[in-house]
Parts: structure tokens; sequence; C-alpha cells
């Protein structure tokens, strides 16, 4: 039985409606079956750069840019290989025959899309498996398919794994997973989070509303890991999931129709309140001898969704006119102003996303200028303050930017971004997501 009474229509991508009356909870992390395939394939897939693996060893340039090895080389031809690379790395994975063992050829031999057998990660606790287990059977598999000596070997291990374990992370590999390693998290929950909205955009072929839906699926996943969307809190990310991420009702897509020509920030304010006025969320509390007029809330969970949903409006409007993703630490500081000044009532995530925002806005423009928007991931300690709410509105942005910065996404995410988008799930999550929560929520 449903623990909330929420029930939502759903739409795609498009506008175009799903279901109807369909449960929140269909669409919980802890119920969703496509949702809960999508954090599986975070764990289990992991990328292969064949065609890096066989220019490092050609060249000697192992472990980073520039390390080379000088008088060390070996020539092998890996690309043109790659088939029977391919069936040997997945022997060597598989753990029983009929098991969800998965290597694909992609880019003419240059990559490999692996997918780990969910029984290798079951075996353990981390989900660094993906990535240890690729690249440890790969070394074999390169060692053996090639008949490569002793004295060789250590050049094909540093070209796979990179600098590690003289590094933290694999620097200079060239096999790479979604997931940073555990070291780099910033607290408890946090994997799922440190996902650079580069490879968001580019997994999802920069479409921005599954970009935004992805990249809240994964934050709002960590947000029931980290232990912050329990009890009281759990509808509250719930609902800001649904409406913000996954276009509930096509409230975000019918606020960014509904200004799309001329629309501004300011306009998309109006339209969210508008909006929230009309299905009830909000209603007028005081009128003050000035005229303004102050508005309460009988539910601050939903009125929080719909003010989410407005944001990411609202960042597709802006930086979808400009076609640039730098304007969204703007979007996320004066939406939230305007929004508060209009109703009284609190911003989206209660002044957190507010806060994100001018910190992000010097990081990213101000006397540190450090990065642009596609570098940025809920793990950042920029970005990291939002519950869930910021980043999906900045993979949103990247997925909308034409190409204005200097580190594109594809400079960026390279060759995980790339090969990750042939996952079905991984590019489309709007649509599996809806279809599983259609097929459950009949027993919720």
């Amino acid at each position: 039985m449903a623990k909330y009474p929420d029930k939502v229509d759903l739409y795609d991508d498009r506008g175009r409606v799903f279901a109807s009356k369909v449960p929140v909870e269909a669409l919980s992390p802890l119920r969703n079956p496509a949702m809960q395939k999508i954090i599986s394939y975070v764990k289990q897939c992991v990328t292969v750069n064949l065609e890096g693996i066989e220019k490092a060893l050609a060249t000697g340039e192992v472990g980073g840019k520039w390390c080379i090895i000088r008088g060390r080389s070996l020539k092998l031809d890996l690309v043109k290989n790659a088939e029977s690379i391919a069936d040997s790395l997945k022997s060597c994975l598989q753990v029983t025959k009929d098991d969800d063992t998965e290597v694909k050829v992609l880019k003419g031999g240059k990559h490999l899309l692996v997918k780990v057998p969910a029984k290798r990660l079951d075996a353990g606790v981390e989900y660094t498996t993906g990535f240890t287990a690729t690249a440890a059977a790969l070394c074999c598999t390169i060692v053996e398919n090639f008949k490569v000596n002793l004295w060789d070997a250590d050049l094909v291990h540093a070209a796979v794994w990179g600098r590690y374990p003289q590094t933290m992370e694999p620097l200079g590999g060239n096999v790479s997973s979604l997931l940073s390693v555990p070291q780099q998290n910033e607290g408890m929950g946090y994997a799922l989070r440190n996902v650079p909205c580069a490879h968001i955009a580019l997994i999802t072929k920069k479409n921005a509303m599954n970009a935004a839906a992805l990249s809240a699926i994964l934050e709002q996943a960590a947000m029931f890991e980290m232990g912050d969307a329990i009890g009281n809190f759990e509808r509250l990310h719930l609902l800001g999931l649904a409406y913000q991420g996954l276009n509930a009702n096509n409230l975000v897509y019918d606020i960014v129709k509904e200004n799309s020509k001329t629309g501004t920030l300011g306009d998309v304010v109006v339209s969210t309140v508008k909006r929230a006025i009309a299905d009830g969320v909000i209603k007028p509390l005081e009128k003050k001898p000035s005229g303004y007029t102050a508005y309460t809330t009988d539910d601050l969970n939903k009125w929080n969704a719909y003010a989410a949903a407005g944001l990411l409006a609202g960042t597709m409007i802006t930086c979808g006119s400009a076609r640039s993703m730098q304007h969204c630490p703007s979007v996320f500081i004066y939406f939230n102003d305007l929004i508060e000044r209009e109703t009284g009532l609190p911003g989206v995530d209660f002044g957190r996303v507010a806060g994100t925002g001018v910190e992000m806005a010097f990081f990213s423009h101000s006397i540190y200028g450090g990065g642009n928007p596609a570098v940025f991931h809920g793990n950042h300690i920029v970005t990291r303050h939002s519950k869930g709410f910021t980043i999906p509105c900045v993979a949103a942005a990247v997925a909308l930017d034409a190409g204005t910065v200097i580190y594109t996404p594809e400079k960026i995410s390279g060759v995980v971004g790339e090969t990750l988008s042939e996952v079905p799930e991984l590019r489309e999550p709007l649509r599996y997501v809806n279809e599983a929560a259609v097929s459950i929520h009949g027993g919720i």
C-alpha cells in the first residue's frame, strides 16, 4: 500500500502523455526497476579505449601525458583484433556461461563497452569491482592473446591501469568508469553524485530533458543512499525527482513551451507561480497595503517540487536562448531571489540552491575562474550543498550548449560519455523509467 497519497501523470521528453495517476512512489529508486537498472549499469559498465592502449604501447607514453618511458615500446594491433580481444575478455570476466557479462566492440574496434557480471559486484562490497575486474582481465587478455613476454607485461599493465597505484586514481589509464575512486567522494553516499555533467550530457546525446532526468535519478538515488531521503524527508525528494527531473504532470515542458519565444527568467517565475496557484499548491495569505500579496502553502514539499521544476525550466530558457551553459549560476541566484520576492515562500531547497549559485558563480566566473559548468557534479565542493536540485539543471544547460567553452563536454568526457550512450536506459531514462513505473504502479 502506498505510503503517500501523491499521484502524477507521466510525460515523455516531447511533452506527450505516457500514463495518468501513477503513485509517486513508482518513481522511487527503491521501487522503480528501471532506476535500479540504471544504478546497476553505472556500477557494471566500464569503457575501454583500445586505440589509446595501442598508442600508449607503441610510444611508451604510459601513466599520463608526457610520461614517456624512453626505449620501451610494443607494437600490437589491438584495434584490428578488437573482436577476438572482446571474446577473450568476456570469457575472462564471466562467472557462469549464462550470466549478464557483455563486451561490445564500438567505433570499428577503437572502443569496448564492458558490462561486468553482477555476480562479481555481489561478491564484494565496493563498486570499484567493475573497473578493477575489467582492467585486470584486459591485461591477462592482451598478454595471452599476443603472447607478450615477461619483460613487456609491465608495459601492458601501465598502458591499461595508468600510473595506479602510485596515484590515487588510474592517471593516464585507458579503462574508465562513470564512478570516481572512493577516495574522491566527499562523504558517505556521494558516489553517484560524483559524475561530471559532461558525462551526463554526452550519454543522453545532449537531449536536455533526458540529461536532467538521468542527473536527477543519480542525485536523488544518492539522497536515499546517504540517508537524506528518509522519514519526514523522503516525500520532499520523491516529489522533487518526479516534478523536476521526470517532468511529472508535464510541468517543466509546459513552462518552457509557454516562455519559449520571448520569455525571460522573470517570465518563468511568473509562470511557475501561476501554475502553483492554479493547482492549489499555494494560496494568498495576506495582501499588504502596498498591494503586495504574500502566499502560503499547506504542502511545503510540493511547493519545493514546483519551484524546482520552474528552476529547471528557467535554466532551459536562459541557457537555451543563449545556447551557452555559463548562465546557470545566475539562474540559481536570481530565479530563487525572484520567486521568494514574488511569493514570500522559500526558494528551491530552502535557500541551498541560491547559495550554491553564489559560490558556483565565484568559482566559474569571478577571480577563481576554475572551470565551466560541464566539469561540475554533486560531489564538487562548490555544488554539493543543494540536495539533488542543482545538478540536473547544470546537466541540462551543458546539453543545450552550442560549443561556447574551451574545454568542451567531448574533451572532458572523452570515451566514457560517447561509449555509455550505447546503453539505452542511460541514454533515454525518461522512457524506461516511465515504462517501469506503469508496470509496477498497480502493486503499490
